[in-house]
């Protein structure tokens, strides 16, 4: 018998792999959301956390983007 799991599949680099796998781990157990981690740019996820995640990920980026200093 099969035993199928519905979730979302990301692909990304590590480093915002890595992002996503510290995020998971903060979580309490009952909230963590990383079904499989595939390998070290591919996770399958809970359907439920999308949109957070794509938050937490636009988030992070806007915090560790360069803005040239004004003259």
């Amino acid at each position: 018998m099969v035993n199928a799991i519905k979730g979302v599949f990301i692909s990304c680099d590590i480093p915002m792999a890595q992002f996503i796998v510290n995020m998971n781990n903060s979580m309490p157990s009952s909230q963590k959301f990383i079904i499989h981690v595939l390998d070290s740019t591919h996770l399958f996820v809970q359907p439920h956390v999308e949109q957070m995640i794509r938050s937490a990920v636009s988030e992070f980026r806007d915090q560790n983007s360069y803005e040239k200093p004004a003259s």
